[in-house]
């Protein structure tokens, strides 16, 4: 599988997040402690705005060992940034099936798998709208639940669009007796707000956490440098925490989505959609 983060607040630098905690991104890509694989080496992207249009970078090199990478992070600075390191799950290792995948103004990566893929991908494909499957570049069932989600309304209704393609997954997975069809945890963007999901069809889904209020964790930590200058609407989501500071993480409940956004964050239940 894979691990990553999801950062929406005040402008920060990207080396604050993927290099600097004891437990970062990149340490997570050679030592993560709650995934399926150890060592997350197939390849890493990391995405962010400029003007309110998504850009990103790609590599297929581990992102331990990218200098590019090193380099970039000291000088990109966003109010949201998307990071991905990639654990294939059967795909081929390229630049195309590296996250965060983007179409218009939106960003999206993913942590998991749709099962028996290979048996289910053309059922799938051919839903997708005749407009947007040109610009599906690479071959990972990630990048398809994107395309799904677009061409079931995720530029209208998020949770609804991220709904209506789990359910899709998982009726093509019952019409071809594939079970416990789907496995996510997916952050999404649009550059204004950026949505959350953990699900997963066995109700079983991988790890995911999101960051305790600002507010609160300046009163627990007054003297922690990047609490006194990050937003009140600073806000983290990641597979894994970045370190072991006390109070900081919250786990996301199993089958549930949340919006971070200014103003007042939410959290629903997530339910698929026939």
């Amino acid at each position: 599988m894979c691990r990553w983060l999801a950062y929406y607040g005040s402008p920060i630098r990207l080396e604050e997040l993927i290099y600097k905690p004891s437990h970062s991104l990149i340490d997570q890509s050679l030592r993560s402690k709650l995934g399926v694989e150890t060592t997350n080496g197939d390849g890493f992207g990391v995405g962010w705005y400029v003007g309110g249009e998504p850009t990103v970078f790609h590599s297929v090199d581990p992102a331990w060992n990218n200098r590019n990478l090193r380099n970039l992070a000291t000088h990109i600075e966003s109010q949201i940034f998307l990071a991905h390191i990639r654990a294939s799950t059967g795909t081929p290792v390229q630049e195309s099936n590296c996250h965060p995948f983007r179409y218009g103004r939106w960003m999206w990566m993913h942590n998991g798998s749709i099962a028996q893929f290979a048996t289910l991908k053309r059922d799938l494909v051919l839903a997708v709208d005749p407009e947007l499957y040109p610009f599906i570049e690479g071959s990972t069932d990630s990048e398809l639940m994107f395309y799904l989600a677009l061409t079931f309304g995720l530029g209208d209704d998020p949770p609804g669009a991220v709904a209506r393609m789990a359910g899709f997954v998982e009726d093509i997975a019952a019409a071809h007796g594939v079970p416990d069809a789907l496995q996510m945890t997916v952050a999404t963007s649009d550059g204004e707000r950026m949505w959350a999901f953990r699900y997963s069809t066995a109700r079983h889904s991988r790890s995911l956490f999101f960051s305790t209020d600002v507010r609160a964790l300046r009163d627990l930590y007054p003297d922690y440098p990047w609490l006194q200058h990050a937003s009140d609407e600073s806000r983290l989501v990641v597979s894994e925490p970045f370190g072991t500071l006390a109070g900081a993480w919250n786990t996301v409940p199993e089958n549930s989505y949340g919006v971070i956004q200014e103003g007042v964050d939410r959290m629903g239940v997530f339910r698929p959609r026939t």
